[in-house]
């Protein structure tokens, strides 16, 4: 899985559509291939990122748990130390 694309689901504020549209980017970036697609590309490119984030958008509506939503700052927080653990300051 590509690193950049992070948990979505369950968290406290909930996840905006500007977070869905980066992680829908980056998906379809790493499927196709490209990180910018070509003129000739860019219309379906710009097509599977607009589809991967409305289906995105609906599963993440969709899902339901009883776990507590995740805090945006302690994961921030994990995050950093992990980074700080595998490549140092």
């Amino acid at each position: 899985m590509c690193r950049n694309i992070k948990v979505l689901f369950n968290f406290d504020p909930p996840t905006t559509k500007d977070e869905i549209q980066a992680a829908s980017l980056q998906f379809v970036r790493k499927v196709s291939g490209f990180h910018e697609p070509s003129q000739a590309n860019e219309p379906a490119f710009n097509h599977a990122v607009d589809e991967v984030a409305a289906i995105t958008q609906k599963l993440l509506d969709a899902l339901v748990t009883n776990a507590e939503p995740h805090n945006r700052e302690v994961e921030k927080a994990r995050a950093h130390a992990r980074a700080v653990a595998r490549f140092g300051q």
